[in-house]
């Protein structure tokens, strides 16, 4: 199917004025400040190629009016790679500026993809995911350097892996900004009387991917109020920011100051002090990321189904399950008459195959 498609893709091009494949006659110059018209011949080799037009409209309407594109290379190199049809006219339909690279790019682009992945497929996999991460940045030469850079902090292949899949404007970053924020998160753990300021760094960096498209004021506010709040010293800041914490310094930090102030007043009204909340964040900081609404929706319901405030303090991962985990887990081990006090919280940060087991096993013990 998808070599008639190709085929017929080709004799309609050929059929046309002895132009290049990527290129097309302009349409007549539009008059009374009308926006350019789309191009009539790009939007038939879409459609053949079985592309969402109504949704590369919406996302990136400009390339539709270019009068010079590739999507005929971009189809055969990308099947080339063990694309099929289908998840090639997806790559266009969500990102259609990928049919902009010359072949050339394309190879070039794929050839630096591929020193950090294994294989072809996984390329291809990801691109099916998200386009945009192979795509959004044209300038390969920068793509290789901050690959290079990255390197040399001692970035694994792993967290390469992730970086580019995850956040992949990171490598759009010119080498120079990139190489910023590393000196930044250094200087940070040399305020703390730190002794391994590019371990320091690597560690952030590996825990939080996003740290690479923030601004360095926005990471110094948060390290500022996060130590300030909570009265830190050195050993423990730079505990909490090589841990769990350093996922929170690139939050808003608006958002960051309402959370903490509404976690402090909550625990307040239920006979918690300033250590309990230090106690808290240290023990699992991410509790900050849950809305202030929904973090009192949960607290209210474990207090419900009686649990201490102080034992949340001590096991706040459980706030990460939904409200809806926690009061089904809440009922079976209250129906199993078990005892919160005496054998702790432990049971309901379980995951849910080993939850159901130690509910089997307090069953077969309750029939004895």
């Amino acid at each position: 199917m998808f070599q008639r498609q190709i085929l017929h893709f080709l004799r309609f091009v050929s059929g046309r004025a002895s132009l290049p494949v990527t290129s097309r006659p302009c349409s007549s110059k539009p008059t009374n400040h009308e926006p350019p018209l789309e191009n009539e011949s790009l939007l038939e080799n879409l459609s053949i190629l079985g592309v969402d037009l109504p949704s590369a409209r919406r996302r990136q309407p400009g390339v539709l009016r270019k009068l010079l594109t590739n999507e005929q290379g971009l189809a055969l190199f990308l099947k080339s790679k063990g694309a099929d049809q289908e998840t090639i006219a997806s790559i266009i339909s969500r990102f259609p500026r990928s049919i902009t690279r010359s072949c050339e790019h394309l190879e070039e682009r794929w050839r630096l993809w591929r020193n950090v992945f294994k294989t072809d497929a996984e390329v291809v996999g990801i691109l099916a995911r998200s386009p945009e991460s192979f795509f959004r940045s044209s300038d390969n030469k920068n793509l290789e350097e901050n690959i290079s850079f990255l390197r040399t902090l001692g970035i694994t292949g792993k967290d390469l892996h992730r970086l580019l899949t995850t956040a992949p404007r990171t490598f759009s970053n010119s080498v120079e900004l990139n190489r910023n924020m590393v000196e930044f998160l250094k200087s940070i753990c040399v305020s703390f009387d730190g002794n391994d300021p590019e371990r320091f760094a690597r560690t952030v960096i590996s825990r939080n991917l996003y740290v690479f498209i923030r601004s360095t004021n926005r990471i110094r506010a948060n390290v500022d109020f996060l130590c300030r709040s909570l009265s830190l010293s050195n050993p423990e800041a730079l505990g909490l920011f090589q841990s769990h914490g350093a996922q929170i310094l690139d939050v808003s930090h608006e958002s960051l100051k309402k959370h903490c102030q509404s976690l402090r007043t909550k625990l307040g009204s239920l006979g918690c002090d300033e250590a309990d909340f230090k106690r808290m964040i240290l023990n699992y900081s991410l509790v900050l990321f849950i809305s202030s609404e929904r973090l009192n929706e949960k607290l209210d319901c474990l207090i419900d189904g009686g649990i201490l405030a102080q034992q949340i303090v001590c096991k706040p991962k459980v706030l990460d399950f939904s409200i809806e985990s926690i009061r089904q887990r809440l009922r079976e081990l209250n129906t199993l008459g078990y005892d919160f006090q005496k054998s702790g919280i432990t049971v309901l940060d379980m995951s849910k195959k080993r939850f159901l087991a130690k509910l089997e096993r307090l069953s077969s013990a309750d029939s004895v």
